[in-house]
């Protein structure tokens, strides 16, 4: 008898610990599969949070460099995103953990928001002041353009003034001619006859030129293009002029007649054949004629 009650307590302990064993192994089961699915669920809100902030990063840098201005505030929060986020990914996961990142990235949402309305304001700050600036440098091209328009203008006019402000001669004629001894003058075209030649011509009136002394020269060439006269030299830069005489006279801003005589050679007469008489205003050449002698 008391061996059967023996072995009956026995088998009931042995239940019971069966049971026990049972219990332990389905809770220690489920406890595993309620572990694996909440590190799955953390590591996936992990990953949220890490492309949330890698988004956040890409916005603050396109917003940097949209702003021409630098902005301290943008600079600043880039460097905590990406502290933030070299920080998460070296963190373990666990819920403790992921909700202090959620907690700064959610602090650095509102930051950024901020922020990002802050560069708003200073990009259409920015653009005004492009636009006003534009609009300076292209009334600065219009004045500049309307000064070199005035200066070639008035080069222009300094040009055409200086070309006007000029004596020029009318009537040029030269011929030879015969002296008498009572001074009376006598034209002839024979060229041994002519004790002179005369070169008269009128300087005619322009109201630009000052009144005062003047001088032309005049060159006279006989047939074998030989400057007679005086036959002397002047020069104008590179340019030199050989010249018979200098005729001098005092302009009054009205016509003026003029003439000049040039004496031939006592080794001999003129000779026969074409002439030609230049009037020069320094090097400009003012008249031209041509005579002939026989």
């Amino acid at each position: 008898m008391l061996e059967n009650k023996s072995n009956n307590r026995l088998k009931v302990l042995l239940g019971i610990l069966l049971a026990l064993l049972i219990i332990v192994g389905y809770f220690s089961f489920d406890l595993y599969t309620t572990n694996k699915e909440n590190v799955i669920e953390l590591t996936a809100e992990k990953e949220a949070v890490l492309s949330d902030l890698n988004l956040m990063q890409t916005r603050l840098a396109a917003a940097t460099s949209e702003n021409n201005i630098t902005n301290n505030n943008l600079a600043l929060a880039r460097e905590r995103v990406k502290g933030l986020i070299d920080s998460l990914q070296m963190s373990t996961t666990n819920v403790k953990n992921l909700r202090s990142y959620v907690s700064k990235y959610k602090a650095l949402q509102k930051q950024m928001t901020s922020i990002l309305k802050e560069n708003d304001l200073l990009k259409t700050k920015n653009k005004l002041l492009a636009t006003s600036l534009d609009s300076t440098n292209v009334q600065l091209k219009e004045r500049k353009l309307l000064g070199d328009s005035l200066i070639t203008q008035n080069n222009a006019l300094v040009n055409v003034v200086e070309s006007a402000s000029v004596l020029n001669t009318a009537k040029l004629k030269a011929e030879g001619v015969i002296v008498r001894n009572s001074g009376k003058i006598k034209v002839t075209d024979k060229a041994r006859r002519s004790d002179k030649l005369r070169v008269c011509f009128t300087v005619t009136k322009n109201s630009l030129v000052k009144s005062g002394d003047k001088a032309f020269f005049v060159q006279v060439m006989d047939p074998s293009n030989n400057i007679l006269g005086e036959n002397e030299k002047v020069a104008f830069g590179k340019q030199i002029l050989n010249y018979s005489l200098i005729s001098t006279f005092n302009y009054a801003s009205k016509d003026l007649d003029i003439c000049e005589y040039i004496i031939k050679s006592e080794k001999e007469d003129f000779k026969a054949g074409n002439y030609k008489v230049n009037i020069f205003d320094k090097n400009r050449l003012v008249s031209s004629s041509m005579f002939v002698l026989d």
